[in-house]
């Protein structure tokens, strides 16, 4: 790819294209239209599909949700007097969530509903792996906010659409080399999310597994050589929980100084991960005995933003009034297995079942430490820590690669369309 400095084309473009972009409306290039009225008694459990902008809206973020179909016979009916919508065409939701696109992958039988999307029947009036990109990309995006008087819109109407200025390659050929590029990207993100996703369900399922459920002793799957039943106790009779503690104004505290000590806050959790190994400001030592000091080894539980997550202090530091500690002083579990614990639903669901009514936004020291825990020897623990830590680490591993491929189709849209 060659940056080129003429402002009237994108800052970065395929080698070989030197040509200027033409600007046109979406309606000079193809028709774009609704269809023909569905109502809602005329909905099957089985058919021809049948689109909604929230079929749309979860197609683009990758999310299953629950289809609607209409008859074959309605379908044949109303595609006779509108037509039928062709592999490459492109449905936009007008309500909602507004100009969200779909490339129809396939001439299969497809239909939709009139109120929700717009059709634009491309047919190879532009190639339309780079149309649909475009509609994703900032220029249209602030195309959308230039209409509206108040940043965002309600509707975009078929008129709307047909009036939508597109800045696109004159050359048919570029326009193919940036729809092929942003296909094999969309690819990539679409392969990370899936392996990334397929690590966490099964970190979920194993979770359950490999700890007791509610009414037994003993998990369903444990490693080679280890019997017997699992110990039940209150979280409090096993480890020190005591609130976190704000030295106030804490601006008067933070410091940029070498001597500054560790300030942990919920921002510094990085992705996917479930240790703090760095913090993002310190405080002066002075503010220690006003906050609550906390040790490498020691977890940490958020009691109210990321509700009831705990994190492993990988390093010292202190914390505000927004954490609990929880301190392994009795030495009675491994710390990697002890996170994996407190990190399980059966937790969270104590959490709720202890608090008053149910629900909780917060949470306490009395409220932890009444939780119960079941947990094995030492030995065990170990197993099945150093298990789930492997785990997370491919997740976290999964969890940055996607981040990253996010980053740089981001950058690319912004610098590869005007």
């Amino acid at each position: 790819m060659a940056e080129p400095t003429n402002s009237k084309v994108p800052k970065i473009r395929f080698k070989g294209f030197e040509d200027g972009w033409a600007q046109k409306t979406l309606g000079d290039l193809f028709p774009i239209t609704s269809a023909a009225r569905v109502h809602k008694h005329e909905w099957t459990h089985a058919g021809v599909p049948f689109f909604r902008s929230s079929d749309v809206v979860s197609a683009f973020k990758g999310q299953e949700n629950t289809k609607a179909f209409i008859s074959r016979e309605l379908y044949e009916k109303l595609s006779a007097k509108v037509g039928r919508i062709k592999k490459g065409d492109i449905l936009v939701t007008g309500g909602g969530s507004i100009c969200v696109p779909y490339l129809v992958g396939s001439d299969d039988p497809l239909y939709f509903k009139d109120a929700d999307l717009l059709w634009f029947k491309v047919r190879g009036a532009v190639d339309s792996d780079c149309l649909y990109t475009y509609l994703t990309a900032q220029p249209f995006r602030q195309y959308l906010e230039s209409i509206s008087h108040i940043g965002t819109i309600a509707h975009y109407t078929v008129e709307q659409a047909k009036s939508t200025p597109l800045t696109i390659p004159a050359d048919p050929a570029e326009q193919t080399q940036i729809g092929g590029y942003f296909r094999e990207v969309d690819r990539l993100l679409g392969l990370q999310q899936w392996k990334h996703d397929k690590l966490v369900t099964l970190k979920k399922a194993m979770l359950q597994k490999m700890f007791p459920q509610p009414g037994t002793t003993t998990p369903e799957i444990r490693f080679q050589g280890f019997t017997g039943d699992w110990v039940e106790k209150k979280l409090g009779e096993c480890v020190l929980i005591q609130r976190g503690g704000s030295p106030r104004p804490i601006e008067a505290y933070i410091t940029q100084e070498p001597n500054g000590v560790n300030w942990v806050k919920i921002g510094d959790v990085k992705i996917g991960s479930r240790y703090i190994t760095k913090t993002e400001e310190k405080i002066k030592p002075e503010g220690v005995t006003k906050s609550r000091e906390v040790f490498k080894g020691d977890l940490i539980l958020s009691n109210s933003m990321s509700f009831g997550r705990p994190y492993l202090m990988a390093i010292d530091g202190c914390i505000h009034d927004g954490w609990l500690l929880i301190r392994n002083d009795k030495n009675l579990f491994d710390l990697d297995f002890l996170l994996q614990l407190l990190s399980s639903d059966a937790m969270t669901e104590q959490y709720r079942s202890l608090a008053a009514g149910g629900v909780v936004n917060n949470l306490n020291c009395a409220l932890v430490q009444s939780t119960r825990v079941s947990f094995p020897d030492k030995a065990e623990q170990q197993k099945i820590g150093h298990y789930f830590r492997t785990l997370d680490a491919l997740i976290v591993q999964h969890a940055l690669q996607l981040q990253k491929l996010k980053q740089l189709k981001a950058a690319c849209l912004e610098r590869m369309f005007v």
